[in-house]
């Protein structure tokens, strides 16, 4: 597939952040597909993230992979300017990188919690923050949340997880109001269970999980990606401060 103006999102850049493997992958795969410049982070998984260069660059857009740990602000500030540097600037923000420390309470550490918390919303919010001063005027931002932000059906030491994705939810809400002004849409993803190599769909657990949605299946990546790539196209122009449920009816 060559670079097309008449893909739905030629001209436009995105950055991915946690892109390498999983729902990240997922997304920067259709975000090229449909004509989009990306960048996208990862943490750890380099060879991940230069098979995904490898795999996408033939698609006839630029591609690039940056290491950045979403723990830390400044790398996320970096990997920000760094795409603006490498795409010629940026349209399109996704903040998918997110960690689950699954702990019950009485054991779940300080150092975890931390982690979480820096994962999850302080580094959504740092990279809001440098991005919107490249993100042209109509540009978008979309974050992966979770169900579990707003549902938690069982008792799997799932409390400062679903904290953290509450967190996203509220912060899309107020920054909508921000943003507006400029016509930046800001939404989040409410995702259900999706297979990944993290979370597969297969044991126990699993069918606990396929059980309770009423399509009876796990999501995959594809299905994420679909809605990111739908909010990121002008005909989503009217969306903002929105939570979606993207997760088979598992909250229905």
């Amino acid at each position: 597939m060559t670079h097309s103006p008449t893909l739905p999102l030629s001209g436009r850049r995105a950055l991915v952040t946690g892109g390498s493997r999983g729902i990240g992958a997922g997304i920067v795969r259709r975000l090229v597909a449909d004509g989009a410049d990306v960048a996208f982070t990862y943490s750890t998984s380099a060879g991940a993230a230069d098979n995904l260069v490898a795999e996408l660059s033939t698609n006839g857009v630029k591609v690039v992979a940056l290491q950045a740990d979403s723990a830390d602000a400044g790398a996320v500030q970096a990997a920000v300017g760094e795409t603006v540097h490498q795409l010629g600037g940026v349209d399109i923000l996704v903040n998918n990188a997110g960690i689950a420390s699954l702990a019950p309470l009485e054991s779940l550490s300080l150092e975890e919690f931390d982690r979480m918390v820096a994962v999850n919303v302080r580094a959504v919010f740092v990279a809001i923050q440098a991005a919107v001063k490249h993100i042209t005027d109509g540009g978008r931002v979309i974050t992966i949340g979770s169900v579990n932000g707003d549902s938690v059906p069982v008792a799997a030491g799932l409390s400062v997880y679903a904290m953290t994705k509450a967190a996203v939810a509220g912060l899309t809400r107020g920054l909508a109001r921000e943003l507006g002004p400029r016509k930046i849409t800001i939404n989040n993803l409410a995702v259900g269970p999706v297979a990944t190599d993290l979370n597969p769909d297969e044991g126990d657990f699993a069918d606990a999980n396929r059980a309770q949605t009423a399509l009876g299946r796990y999501g995959d990546t594809a299905d994420v990606a679909s809605v990111v790539a739908y909010l990121s196209r002008p005909e989503a122009d009217w969306v903002t401060g929105a939570t979606w449920a993207v997760d088979g009816g598992y909250t229905v």
